[in-house]
């Protein structure tokens, strides 16, 4: 990273009302939104927004597609390089999701004239420092003026037809595992409350800044059946629409969910995004229930709202306990965190 003057770093977090995924609009009034769009009708858009997958597929010839996305949001960490890495790293985390390789990226930076151009560049290097990571080209992209930073990619991948994992094809009988800690949104909205250090909050950081490129990687060896990456609406609400999509019923175990340092702690005594209280409230309503006795602690950390989070991979059963070898050499965090039944009344029934 490189050294930034105290008075500059401490502006990113002091001008956001919000920090990272947190700050996307709720699920309710998303969906209300989109909701009114009218549906693309093109026999080569493979993956749309119906589903609410990570990002749009569309096929270029029978043998090559492109998976496209793009992410942004306001700072959660006051060193801008940091940031650069985090954004970078979230955006680019949708390709990763649908089984596919980043290769093309353009940059977004909405920048306060408050803040000096160094600031700026030093945002836009962390971003190329990641996107080198995963040799992918940034080759442009669009600046604004705006009273709070935010920062992103769009990002284009490349992928087989044939290859595309969506957030729709969970069966009954798989298990779910995840591949990254929960507890970003806690954590740092701990950090902004004084309540937590930099670092206190290092094995936080350090997981935002991973890629899911190796997670991605060893999980293309093993017969996928379903794959997300944990962002905005938490484990439970990514997991919600999984369920959802594939039409089935997802049981969520608390008691083997990873969680990152002080994230518990931090839930304990109420440190918790706002985020977290609007997807629990919506997804309650979609079909997510938690069985009496959970505790309020861990259910409230599978709605924590996650920026630059794990893959979600659906398995089938016989696979997973491989599969989890596989990731653990190298991602010590990866857990089983739950499987897939046959459709029930509810689409996520959160367990201990």
């Amino acid at each position: 990273m490189t050294a930034m003057s105290d008075k500059k770093i401490k502006r990113l977090t002091e001008l956001t009302s919000a920090a990272g995924c947190a700050a996307k609009l709720g699920p309710g009034a998303l969906a209300e939104v989109l909701n009114r769009l009218p549906k693309p009708n093109c026999p080569n858009l493979l993956v749309g927004n119906e589903t609410n997958d990570d990002a749009c597929v569309f096929r270029l010839t029978d043998d090559l597609a492109i998976v496209q996305t793009v992410d942004f949001f306001p700072p959660m960490v006051d060193n801008p390089f940091l940031y650069g890495q985090i954004a970078a790293a979230n955006a680019l985390s949708d390709v990763y999701a649908m089984g596919a390789k980043p290769v093309l990226a353009m940059n977004l930076l909405c920048f306060p004239a408050c803040l000096g151009l160094d600031v700026a560049g030093e945002i836009l290097a962390g971003g190329a420092d990641k996107a080198k990571e995963a040799d992918c080209v940034i080759a442009g992209g669009h600046s604004i003026a705006d009273s709070e930073p935010k920062y992103g990619l769009c990002v284009t991948g490349l992928i087989h037809p044939s290859q595309v994992l969506t957030n729709c094809g969970a069966q009954p009988g798989d298990k779910l595992l995840l591949t990254k800690s929960v507890g970003t949104g806690t954590v740092m909205t701990a950090c902004k409350g004084g309540l937590l250090t930099e670092d206190e909050a290092a094995e936080a950081l350090r997981s935002m800044c991973t890629l899911n490129r190796r997670a991605a990687e060893i999980a293309a060896d093993f017969p996928v059946h379903s794959c997300t990456d944990i962002t905005g609406f938490g484990v439970a609400g990514h997991v919600c629409e999984m369920a959802e999509g594939s039409k089935v019923t997802a049981v969520l175990h608390t008691g083997t969910l990873p969680l990152l340092a002080h994230a518990r702690d931090m839930a304990e005594i109420g440190v918790l995004p706002a985020g977290m209280y609007r997807n629990r409230d919506y997804f309650a309503k979609r079909g997510v229930t938690v069985e009496s006795g959970v505790p309020t602690v861990l259910a409230d950390l599978m709605f924590d709202p996650q920026t630059s989070g794990g893959l979600l991979l659906c398995v089938p059963a016989q696979e997973a306990d491989r599969l989890l070898l596989a990731l653990r050499q190298e991602i010590p965090a990866a857990a089983i965190i739950g499987e897939v039944a046959e459709k029930s009344e509810q689409f996520v029934q959160i367990v201990k």
